[in-house]
């Protein structure tokens, strides 16, 4: 599967509100895109059109030229994947079993693991490393530990195209670019909701900056990270600078004035 993923003007509407508003995007195989802006943006709106958990109300959505709302739900599932927003769960069940679903839309019902899946899962446990965490009850892990088995699951069912929702919640420092570098490094397609625009600038080819529902903004870092732009979709000051070390610009935002004492 070549991965290319295509959004072509989807709006979804619940009650009387609408909450994404005729969003085309494009995203060729291998590319990592960003979905970024404010708190209610409708990022994981429109994240939840793909993986097939809100049918748009208007538009499609084209996986290798596929709908994957017209897709059998296995069929999607082997073609692909997502990690959400804090589903860390409660499961009574170990890392490996967690991490080992992302086989199950390969398998027939009920059958077992292969030497083949037993191989990719322990590549995902070692590649986001909780190798050590194999056996460990998953609920009594904490979230940032809970996170790379999501994602160590999304990587086990070997998609073509994988979608995130703030993949880095709950993960310290070193783990939110080991995560999103191990994500660009697969080839695969990525589309990630994120927060931390630094991170994006870091690890997406292209980012796509929605406000109310609607796409404000679309390219390449350089190109849609200006101070004009953060201050009119998030309300706060910042300086923009090229990156010391990378070919790339950093993002200062000023702290507001500190209030008396």
């Amino acid at each position: 599967m070549s991965g290319e993923l295509s959004i072509e003007n989807v709006s979804v509407s619940i009650g009387p509100n609408t909450l994404v508003r005729n969003v085309s995007l494009h995203v060729a195989p291998g590319e990592v895109v960003a979905l970024v802006g404010p708190n209610g943006a409708g990022k994981t709106t429109l994240l939840r059109t793909l993986y097939r958990a809100q049918r748009p109300t208007a538009g499609r959505v084209l996986l290798d030229g596929d709908d994957v709302w017209r897709m059998p739900a296995k069929k999607a599932a082997q073609r692909l994947a997502a990690v959400l927003q804090d589903a860390t769960g409660d499961f009574e069940l170990t890392v490996f079993d967690v991490v080992a679903m992302g086989r199950s839309p390969h398998k027939r019902a009920f059958e077992g693991d292969t030497d083949a899946d037993r191989a990719i899962i322990a590549d995902a446990l070692s590649a986001l490393d909780i190798a050590d965490l194999t056996d460990a009850p998953f609920n009594r892990l904490s979230g940032g530990q809970k996170q790379r088995a999501l994602i160590a699951r999304a990587l086990t069912q070997c998609t073509g195209t994988i979608v995130l929702d703030e993949p880095t919640n709950h993960l310290d420092l070193r783990h939110q670019h080991d995560a999103l570098h191990l994500l660009r490094r697969t080839g695969t397609t990525v589309v990630a909701a994120l927060h931390d625009l630094n991170l994006a600038i870091a690890y997406c080819d292209r980012i796509c900056v929605l406000d109310d529902g609607e796409v404000v903004a679309l390219g390449t870092p350089a190109e849609v990270l200006t101070v004009d732009l953060i201050a009119d979709v998030y309300g706060v000051h910042a300086d923009i600078t090229p990156h010391p070390r990378m070919d790339a610009p950093q993002i200062t935002v000023i702290p507001r004035a500190k209030g008396p004492a």
